[in-house]
Order: structure tokens, then sequence, then C-alpha cells
């Protein structure tokens, strides 16, 4: 077993262990009505944009998501938090420091022993969800997690879907597509983003990811026998019959999304084998992007 399999097989311990340990992290993250910005670099960006669509769209207070370059040094907010698995990331590193003693900041992490310890004003160590691989699986869902619980919108039923999506058969097919386009709407745009990430960083895979009303004006051309089209939560009325008509292979979603999201993991690592690669050495990755001065 592949390093990045065993940890995403780990993945359902982790979230119970998250969800168990919210309230305890409770004064380092975003307090009701403020004004934040959630930002990371690649995965953790993704898992930025669902959190930032999951509080806004809870009524938790105005929420924006950016990658970490991009932050946008003109605006206020009350707090920023950061999403870094290795605490090593050098443009989350430099944000923090542009906002120190101006904007209150929190990092979110899996390791206590790196510079962003002492570059963030508060700290949530997640060392039980690090990980050995460069392909994130298990740090980001928990870290999704622990900030669905703060919102006081995760339950139980995620974890057993998780539980489902790792043991379950993958769609008949699914495995030797050629294309892969992932869908979301709201905050599971973020997790279609990941997803499509996933399959690129692991298996070398063609694909997209797109709001699902938007697959509509354009992408949908594409869409041929040999495609998949996966649906992260509930689809707009009537894609999955278009879909279907262009010979694609349609991918519905009937669990939590955060679980579908555990599946689509799978599907990397099981397309990664097909093609005789290997997920733990995903070409030109290392597990963090540190740039020299």
């Amino acid at each position: 077993m592949t390093h990045v399999e065993d940890e995403l097989n780990s993945q359902p311990a982790c979230w119970i262990r998250a969800a168990e340990e919210a309230g305890r992290h409770r004064a380092a993250l975003p307090d009701p009505g403020e004004r934040v910005a959630v930002v990371g670099c690649g995965t953790s960006y993704f898992m930025a944009q669902a959190v930032a669509a999951l509080r806004e769209g809870s009524g938790r207070g105005e929420t924006d998501a950016f990658a970490a370059s991009e932050f946008p040094a003109g605006r206020s907010y009350d707090r920023v938090v950061a999403l870094t698995r290795s605490g090593t990331t050098t443009e989350v590193l430099q944000l923090l420091g542009e906002l120190k003693g101006r904007t209150r900041t929190t990092a979110v992490t899996a390791d206590p022993g790196t510079p962003v310890t002492k570059a963030a004003d508060d700290l949530v160590v997640l060392d039980y969800a690090d990980e050995r691989s460069v392909v994130q699986t298990r740090f980001a869902t928990t870290a999704l997690t622990l900030l669905r619980a703060h919102l006081g919108l995760h339950t139980g039923a995620a974890v057993t879907d998780a539980r489902t999506a790792l043991t379950g058969p993958l769609p008949q097919g699914l495995v030797e597509c050629t294309q892969f386009t992932f869908l979301g709407r709201g905050w599971t745009v973020g997790l279609a983003n990941e997803a499509g990430l996933k399959m690129r960083e692991a298996s070398l895979s063609w694909t997209e990811a797109y709001p699902a009303m938007e697959y509509r004006h354009g992408p949908i051309s594409i869409t041929t026998a040999g495609t998949a089209t996966w649906m992260f939560g509930e689809a707009p009325d009537g894609l999955a019959e278009q879909v279907r008509a262009t010979g694609g292979l349609w991918v519905g979603s009937g669990l939590d999304p955060l679980a579908e999201l555990v599946r689509a993991q799978r599907l990397a690592v099981a397309v990664a084998a097909s093609r005789g690669l290997d997920p733990d050495r995903p070409r030109h990755l290392t597990r963090s992007v540190i740039l020299a001065p």
C-alpha cells in the first residue's frame, strides 16, 4: 500500500477526532459576524473556497477565499485564516508576515515545529492528520471537517459516508476514462476543484472542474464516450440527462460531498495504478513549495 492510500483510508478516524476537538479550538477560529478571509495554496486554497462558501452561506459572516499569493492588500478583514499542512509554504508565510500587527491571523497546520507557528497570532495543530505523501488527502479533509464542526455543520453522517466511499466499488468503466470533469455548487465547487487536482497530481489525468451551472456554457462540448462528468452534491435539473446524451459517463452523488471527495481520491490512486504510476512520487512536485530568496 502506498503512503497516500494508507492516509486516505485513515480519514474517518481523523474526522471523528477533529469534530470532537473543534470546541477547544473555538478561541482561535472566527467568531460569528467577523469579516474573514481564508487563504492557502494548492489543495489548501480549494479547501479555503469550500470553507468560505460554507461560512457565508450559513450566515456566520462575510467570508472570502484567496490563493495566498493573490490576497488583495487593500482589503480589510477582522481575521485571516491560513490553511497550511507543512507550515513552510513561502506564499503563506509572506502573507502572514505582511499582516502581522494589523490583522489577526490563525494558521491551521499539521506541524507545530515550523515557521508558521511564529508567523500567525493563533494556531490550530492537526498533527494526527499529518502526511508522508506529497499528495494531500487526510490533512485537507480533516481541516475542513474541523471548520465544518466549528460552524455546527458537521454530522456523523459524513463519517459514515466516508467509510462507504472507502469500501464501495467505483462506478464501472470510470478508471478507463480518458478525461474527467468535476462539478460543484456552492461550497462543493472547492471540492470539485480539489478532485481535479488530485487526479492531475496522482495520475497525470486530463481533468477540469467548474461550477455545475457553468458546465453547459462551453465545457460540455468535450464530453463524449470515454469521458466522465462527476457531480459533487445535488445536480441541476436535466444535467445528468444532457451528459448521458453525449455518450459520456455521468457520476452522481448520494454521499456527503466531503465523503464524495474521498471516493475521488480513491479514483486518482486507481487510475495511477492502471497507468503504472506511483502516486507517492508525483511528477515535478514536492511536499511544500519553498521559494528561494
